[in-house]
């Protein structure tokens, strides 16, 4: 099978921890090369933000990122990249016509417009157009109000988008109750969650070096809505405790607000904000954790409390979005933006040796018997080979099955 998997922003070539490089990225990256193991050509189309970028680049065995010349080569921030899908589309309508692919699978809403109207201008047709949406615009407005800063008619395009995909695969089971709130034909809705590279993350190898506190770690993008000011406000609750922050750099308007948080509270020396972490590092630092805690306001699926469970490491989220899937029943949910619960709970955990080695194992069977990137990969692909004989979805016996693992 040809695929076209399309990426506006996400190139799953950047570096992670980036304020518009993080889960998307990873998701990209690791389900187009599970899905060129299963045998399948994959393209990824990513837009060119260097001037020196090549106009393509393999990524794995099968799987190649083309760069798109759509807007300026330069970074440009998500939320400002609206203008340029007509040059996006015009992009991919041109390469299909000579590389016709038997899918195309949007990431993003903005993918979504482009893949659709390169399908709709395709000489001939023929192109089943899926959608992913990661996050959606709803949500967003809900948590975050006046300080979103998506275009405005984000909403109404991405409801237009899910009524016009063939299929729309949600990565969690509570985004399907937003989508059919948006209009979506639940008919059309399939579940298939994100994965995690079960031979990177895993209980066994070495560890970051450590002292004698405890040690609680988080791991994101930095932005507000990531609830790491949270985390701070309740480790000053945690006297004997150490908080690791990785992601972003230091010189980041976040990283600097939380410094100053530490500082306001008498606790600087007790959290350490560590910047970007290389990824091949990530795996030994989440191994030297008492607890990996993901606390965000909303989350569309969250990926490194998946990574944390596949290191075998307890760990404590919020209650939301993909969490309720994943962390739910093997490890803690905690109400977002709510310090001195989550406090509450990290003092319990942290005291309790016995239960964090018993977290931790229930979390690593969790994700080796469920979220394994080949795993996710074979759904994909059902999902897809479904769309292609002209059926909407899956029937729905099975999207129930993929939803819960």
């Amino acid at each position: 099978m040809r695929i076209a998997l399309i990426s506006e922003h996400a190139n799953p070539l950047a570096a992670i921890g980036g304020v518009d490089a993080g889960g998307q990225n990873v998701h990209v990256a690791a389900l187009a090369a599970a899905l060129a193991d299963r045998g399948h050509e994959v393209v990824v189309y990513t837009r060119r933000d260097r001037r020196d970028l090549p106009a393509a680049v393999a990524l794995h065995p099968g799987v190649t990122v083309e760069h798109v010349p759509a807007g300026p080569p330069v970074p440009v921030p998500k939320d400002m990249l609206l203008p340029y899908m007509p040059a996006f589309a015009a992009h991919l309508r041109r390469r299909w016509a000579a590389w016709r692919p038997h899918v195309a699978h949007a990431h993003f809403w903005m993918s979504g417009l482009a893949a659709l109207k390169a399908a709709r201008d395709l000489r001939g047709g023929g192109v089943p157009v899926l959608q992913t949406f990661h996050a959606l615009g709803t949500v967003k407005r809900r948590w975050q109000g006046t300080a979103d800063t998506s275009p405005p008619e984000r909403t109404a395009l991405e409801a237009d988008i899910g009524r016009r995909a063939q299929a729309v695969v949600a990565t969690c089971a509570d985004e399907v109750n937003e989508l059919l709130a948006m209009g979506v034909p639940a008919e059309r809705v399939a579940v298939v969650p994100c994965g995690v590279d079960l031979t990177h993350f895993r209980p066994e190898g070495p560890a970051a070096p450590r002292g004698w506190r405890h040690r609680v770690l988080s791991i994101g993008r930095m932005v507000p809505r990531k609830g790491v000011g949270t985390l701070v406000e309740a480790v000053r609750h945690l006297p004997d405790t150490e908080l690791l922050i990785a992601g972003g750099t230091p010189d980041d308007e976040e990283a600097r607000r939380l410094a100053g948080l530490a500082a306001a509270h008498g606790i600087a020396e007790r959290v350490k904000l560590l910047g970007s972490v290389d990824r091949a590092d990530v795996p030994a630092l989440m191994r030297s954790a008492d607890v990996v805690v993901s606390v965000p306001w909303y989350e569309p699926f969250g990926i490194v409390p998946l990574e944390a469970m596949a290191c075998g490491i307890p760990v404590v989220a919020s209650a939301v979005g993909g969490h309720l899937d994943t962390v739910a029943g093997c490890g803690t949910l905690v109400p977002p933006r709510r310090p001195r619960a989550l406090a509450r709970v990290l003092r319990d955990l942290l005291a309790r040796p016995e239960t964090r080695a018993a977290m931790g194992e229930a979390g690593e069977r969790r994700a080796r018997s469920r979220y394994g990137w080949p795993r996710v990969a074979e759904r994909t692909e059902a999902v897809y080979l479904d769309v292609i004989a002209g059926q909407a979805t899956p029937d729905q016996n099975r999207i129930a099955a993929t939803a819960g693992g």
